[in-house]
């Protein structure tokens, strides 16, 4: 059973706590035993919150959206922060509370399973990192709310069941909410992408995109690679043959024409990309989409 701290629970938050002969079912069902959770709840402004645990036998996920709190694990010490989610495992001996001043808000979840350790290195966490964050995550706070829609249940095991997988797709969610954080605070994605949107008829240099973003050409190109996958130059080649896709299907336009507004002179060497991109020649999209 999850050790849970005896904090005195205020009328606006809710702890849950999934009785031991349910765990042992959630432990050998087909369905769950790969990842279940223990106990999990809402703390609000949860002033005088705090624990020690010494041995720590399950994973514990905290994630604060409010003020502040003290962490410690292996006597390594901790500020958490709105925005912060913190990962305890398996048998890390730690302590935590509230900041009296700015009692921190939080959602937590006690779990367990054979699938833990590999959902701890998918969510990005290590011993080296324990804290990530994600900042304001309107999909987390779902997810963890999804975990606590159980409440007035009875204990029934249905519902227990879908409270294990609202936990696989809260943690599976976490590397997604993490993924955004990290391209907002590195590229402003919205506005490279709306440049280039609003000048698909130019031909842009990465140059230009590289001076938005207050980069050097190269640094630019490998930061937005490693946020998006794909060079910005082949992801502005994709938006032009979605364009172009766009024109063949609602105009009479000629490839040439819409080459030419798209800002290409050589409609031919146009035609060679757009072939590699959709995989079949303007020529032959037009006439498949159009009969």
């Amino acid at each position: 059973m999850a050790q849970i701290s005896q904090w005195p629970l205020p009328r606006d938050s809710i702890r849950y706590i999934i009785p031991p002969r349910l765990a042992q079912m959630l432990a050998i069902h087909p369905l769950t035993k790969d990842l279940y959770p223990l106990a999990f709840g809402h703390y609000r402004q949860a002033l005088g919150h705090h624990m020690h645990r010494q041995h720590h036998t399950d994973h514990l996920m905290i994630y604060c959206t409010e003020g502040r709190a003290f962490v410690s694990v292996e006597d390594q010490p901790y500020v958490m922060h709105a925005g912060d989610l913190l990962l305890i495992p398996e048998g890390a001996a730690h302590r935590y509370s509230a900041d009296p001043d700015a009692p921190w808000t939080l959602h937590w979840v006690h779990f367990t399973g054979a699938l833990a350790p590999a959902f701890r290195e998918q969510m990005g966490f290590s011993d080296q990192v324990l804290i990530r964050h994600v900042g304001q995550q309107p999909r987390l706070l779902v997810d963890f709310n999804g975990l606590l829609s159980v409440q007035q249940t009875g204990f029934r095991p249905n519902g227990l069941i879908h409270a294990a997988n609202r936990l696989r797709q809260l943690l599976a969610a976490v590397p997604l909410c993490a993924d955004v954080q990290e391209q907002q605070h590195t590229l402003d994605l919205d506005s490279i992408h709306g440049f280039m949107k609003e000048r698909l008829g130019e031909r842009i240099k990465l140059e230009q995109l590289a001076d938005l973003a207050g980069l050097s050409p190269a640094h630019f190109a490998t930061r937005y690679r490693e946020v998006t996958g794909v060079a910005p130059i082949q992801h502005l080649i994709h938006l032009k043959v979605e364009r172009a896709c766009q024109l063949l299907d609602t105009t009479d336009l000629t490839f040439r024409a819409v080459s030419e507004s798209l800002g290409y002179d050589d409609s031919y060497y146009f035609s060679r990309m757009f072939k590699k991109v959709m995989g079949e020649s303007p020529r032959a999209y037009r006439h498949t989409h159009r009969h």
